[in-house]
């Protein structure tokens, strides 16, 4: 009876709450494992979210009553190693605890870029270069945005594509939220310091989904954002801790130098180092560009090809918010499926 099942989700994120919130509905008993001590992974360190600006907490805050007193949570957790046991998985924790389970779920999600690998941006060099996820840190605890000297920026840049489509660091991909996070955070800066200057210098944009391109325009015709078709090679910190920009227009193809109070780093999403070892615990496939591959990219999009094995949210490939909640709701349904049946 599907009563007596236990599935150990792995990740306790958005994409691990979806899915262990939808299978304790369907009737299953639930492990979530957690390696921190608190939910919502990524999504919970964000300010506000595209397009429509809504607070990230709140996305969190909805998806907590599916799995408050309904799933079995391990906070602090993580699986060291796994054995098979006919058809069920041994899941041995850090703890010393292990789990027995008829399926898993993978949920692990993604981490963002380390943008002091690209050292000619200055980032962990000078004061005022930060990346995407400083500054949305910066907004949630003050609402605001300063400058290491706590003045409000007359000029700003943002930098799109740090860490990915770039074949230096290894990462070939487009991380497919970085734009539309880029025009969010300027027409957010634009609000709070209407008088300043924001750039923002791109590879070209990408705006994918509905009302993104409209948030484009927003920026543009309501906020005065400057959109240049251009590649960063350098920056340098002036006297005045202010930031000195070497880039190229590529539209024109004519160097320029611009001096600016702040630089944001567009960082990207990379397959966290987790997926490692939970690919070589469960002999999984990873790809290229180090996320975990799909049996099926077209009709398997979330089947691990390992029995009773399956895979939500960005441990595949960068994902937007509706796409990875899309994700886990089709991997519980699929893990479902699979132990009904078995």
């Amino acid at each position: 009876m599907a009563e007596s099942k236990k599935i150990a989700v792995i990740g306790g994120g958005i994409a691990g709450m979806e899915a262990a919130g939808n299978l304790v509905n369907l009737g299953f008993e639930v492990y979530l494992i957690e390696r921190t001590n608190r939910l919502g992974g990524n999504v919970a360190n964000w300010y506000c979210l595209f397009p429509d600006f809504k607070p990230s907490s709140k996305v969190v805050e909805q998806l907590k009553p599916a799995i408050q007193n309904k799933v079995q949570f391990r906070f602090g957790a993580e699986v060291c190693k796994t054995e098979k046991k006919g058809n069920k998985h041994l899941l041995h924790l850090n703890d010393g605890e292990v789990l027995e389970c008829d399926a898993v779920v993978v949920a692990s999600g993604f981490s963002l870029f380390d943008a002091h690998r690209k050292e000619e941006y200055g980032y962990g060099i000078y004061d005022n270069v930060i990346t995407s996820a400083d500054l949305e840190k910066q907004l949630a605890e003050n609402h605001t945005v300063m400058t290491t000297q706590h003045k409000a920026p007359r000029k700003i840049a943002f930098i799109h594509c740090v860490g990915s489509r770039d074949h230096k660091v290894g990462n070939a991909y487009c991380s497919k939220v970085c734009c539309v996070t880029g025009v969010k955070q300027a027409i957010e800066v634009a609000k709070m310091h209407p008088e300043a200057e924001i750039y923002s210098f791109y590879m070209d944009l990408r705006m994918y989904d509905r009302q993104f391109e409209d948030l484009y325009m927003e920026a543009q015709t309501q906020h005065n954002v400057r959109f240049i078709r251009g590649r960063l090679s350098e920056c340098f910190e002036n006297a005045d801790k202010t930031i000195l920009l070497k880039a190229e227009d590529t539209l024109s193809g004519k160097p320029f130098r611009l001096s600016v109070d702040m630089v944001v780093l567009l960082v990207g999403m990379q397959a966290d180092q987790s997926l490692k070892h939970i690919s070589d615990m469960f002999a999984l496939k990873t790809s290229d560009d180090r996320f975990l591959s799909v049996a099926d990219v077209h009709t398997s999009s979330i089947y691990s090809g390992v029995e009773g094995v399956y895979l939500a949210g960005a441990c595949t490939g960068p994902k937007s918010i509706h796409e990875t909640l899309n994700s886990a709701r089709a991997a519980a349904l699929s893990t479902a499926i699979y132990l009904n049946q078995n």
